[in-house]
């Protein structure tokens, strides 16, 4: 079954952006440093790049730099025209906060006021950014105020709160923008929060990146490429190296993503190698636009990725995931190929206000507004999941969910595991499990039961109730 005709091959999508961005970017690169750049790394260059920007937007150009180092704070790219970064070339983010205006946004699910973003592609069409050089955010700075603010609120019952008051730029965001197409052989590295977002946008495509986020230290919540309630987005030849999400689809949090109400649709991932992170590919935990047409496959990950197919959501979340296709992966060492809860991370995931707090943010508001029953419990239905081989695994399964919210219509097949132990399977409804070699040091065998189950939880004899057809 073909669940993307807009994307029947990599091929289709890759010509027809290039295309465009060739056509509007046939004049030769003007040169930034003609604006006033200077690549000494002391100088403060936003103004004079965006000089250049503005100029070659006029005319369909592009921007190119001479080699050096260019400290920036937020630069704004133009419909028409592409950014190079050449061999030789970094661009490096400020420190200073106020180098980010205050711009609306989505972050972590929800629509608020937030830093810009070091590179923006806002309310755009027809935009590239490609080159062998580095785009680097400076991250340590920012990953410290990080962990210093959630070290304070940690013990006030504020955890939830930490990744919106601690405001970390990202490296590149793209939000409701159209046919932009990024990569080249780009080195994307230490972004302070999550690395590209593809934000309410269509027609993207990410093509040779890699991604270098744990230099100087472990950047908290530097995902690599997060996929937001977009469409048409395709991701191949990317090398990722971070700290928690690496290919990421997300479509929202609780009330505030059911209101908006935008599914992640008709994706592809494929073709890249993920060296740390928290999976291969994951789903959530920002469902509540749900997600339709997802097709991942011949990705790689290696040892230290804790997950191989990781879908994660809360009850509080809601949204539907159906139409999902993984397939191919290469899982070398990962702990766990394949994890599924819909419980995740409960400290993050749900948020209730403390007493104490006077005065709240309106986006503490949005956070702690109630999500009844029926609408927060997340769906994932009709996944198709085949031809994963994975060694040096510790569990191969260790999925949960709900009794009244099953995962229905899995299809697993071709699986290769070796792991130390099979897992457990919950609720679970009309799954098929056909020609897998599922090996366990302990020689034991999914249980399947109908009790939601926490990750991690061990399960005695119990008879599993949900066996696959």
């Amino acid at each position: 079954m073909n669940f993307f005709p807009q994307l029947r091959s990599c091929s289709r999508l890759a010509a027809a952006l290039l295309l465009a961005s060739t056509a509007y970017a046939a004049a030769p690169p003007v040169l930034a440093n003609q604006f006033g750049a200077k690549g000494d790394g002391v100088t403060l260059n936003t103004a004079s790049i965006q000089r250049a920007i503005d100029s070659a937007a006029r005319t369909h150009g592009a921007v190119s730099f001479a080699p050096g180092t260019y400290l920036t704070g937020s630069l704004f790219l133009k419909s028409g025209m592409t950014l190079e970064v050449p061999e030789g070339v970094t661009l490096i983010g400020s420190q200073r906060l106020e180098d980010y205006p205050m711009l609306p946004t989505r972050v972590a699910g929800i629509e608020m006021t937030w830093p810009a973003a070091l590179l923006n592609v806002r309310d755009q069409h027809d935009v590239t950014v490609t080159g062998t050089g580095t785009i680097d955010g400076d991250g340590p700075i920012w990953w410290k105020s990080y962990w210093d603010l959630r070290a304070t609120y940690e013990p006030r019952g504020l955890r939830w709160a930490s990744d919106y008051d601690a405001r970390r730029p990202r490296l590149i965001l793209l939000q409701r923008s159209t046919h932009v197409r990024l990569g080249g052989g780009i080195l994307l590295k230490r972004s302070g929060f999550w690395t590209v977002q593809v934000l309410y946008s269509d027609h993207i495509l990410i093509d040779g990146v890699t991604i270098r986020n744990n230099e100087g230290g472990k950047g908290p919540s530097t995902d690599g490429i997060d996929i937001d309630s977009s469409s048409q987005v395709e991701v191949e030849h990317a090398d990722i190296d971070v700290n928690d999400d690496a290919l990421c689809l997300k479509s929202g949090r609780d009330s505030d993503g059911l209101r908006v109400n935008r599914p992640t649709t008709e994706v592809k991932l494929h073709d890249s190698i993920i060296r740390h992170g928290a999976a291969a590919i994951t789903i959530g935990s920002e469902t509540s636009g749900g997600f339709r047409n997802i097709e991942a496959y011949n990705l790689t990950a290696l040892a230290g990725v804790p997950s191989g197919v990781l879908f994660k959501s809360a009850h509080t979340r809601g949204g539907t995931a159906t139409d999902i296709r993984i397939h191919d992966l290469n899982l070398q060492g990962v702990a766990i190929p394949i994890h599924m809860t819909m419980n995740w991370n409960p400290a993050y995931s749900y948020a209730t206000l403390p007493p104490e707090v006077k005065d709240p943010p309106p986006y503490y508001i949005t956070l702690t507004t109630h999500v009844p029953e029926a609408q927060g419990l997340p769906h994932f239905a009709h996944v198709h999941i085949w031809n994963i081989h994975a060694t040096g695994a510790k569990q191969a399964f260790n999925v949960s969910a709900y009794p009244n919210a099953t995962l229905d219509d899995f299809e697993l097949d071709h699986l290769d595991i070796h792991a130390a132990t099979a897992g457990t399977i919950a609720n679970a409804s009309h799954w098929t499990m056909h020609d897998n070699s599922i090996v366990t040091t302990d020689g034991s065998s999914v249980k399947f039961t109908d009790a939601p189950i926490a990750p991690g939880t061990a399960f005695g004899d119990r008879e599993p109730a949900n066996q696959p057809r």
